[in-house]
């Protein structure tokens, strides 16, 4: 019994070997310098300071007051270049500690208002009524 079964049993695992895919892919490793690490990070806490600078209340009311929409303004902050973001980073960071912020809330929103107008009159939003658009 045990000769009937050895050959169906060889030929089932011979051809199920035939199916077997048995390409190797390499992959590619290379270090990371220490550098391009740590500029990465200091990216990403500027991009999160930034972004948490925006969620406040009061920097909020003022975007509103200004006109600005607080979740196109986060947009913007998301899609900011490094060196744009480095820009306001530093200008953060100048500020005095324990002072009231207003002039960096105005300084921020008038930076946005800035940004956002300028993808206006350039064409690659729409976010302001009185900005001419020419289709």
């Amino acid at each position: 019994m045990l000769q009937k079964m050895i050959k169906p049993v060889s030929f089932f695992l011979v051809f199920s070997f035939l199916f077997l895919d048995f390409s190797v892919q390499t992959a590619q490793a290379q270090l990371i310098g220490t550098y391009t690490v740590i500029a990465a990070q200091k990216q990403a806490e500027k991009r999160e300071r930034v972004t948490a600078f925006l969620s406040r209340d009061d920097v909020q009311q003022v975007m509103v007051q200004r006109g600005i929409d607080a979740v196109e303004a986060q947009k913007r902050v998301a899609s900011l270049s490094n060196s744009e973001l480095t820009k306001i980073s530093q200008a953060m960071e100048q500020l005095p500690a324990g002072g009231d912020g207003v002039g960096a809330v105005i300084g921020a929103a008038v930076f946005i208002f800035l940004v956002l107008l300028i993808t206006d009159l350039l064409g690659l939003t729409h976010v302001f009524p009185f900005v001419t658009h020419r289709h």
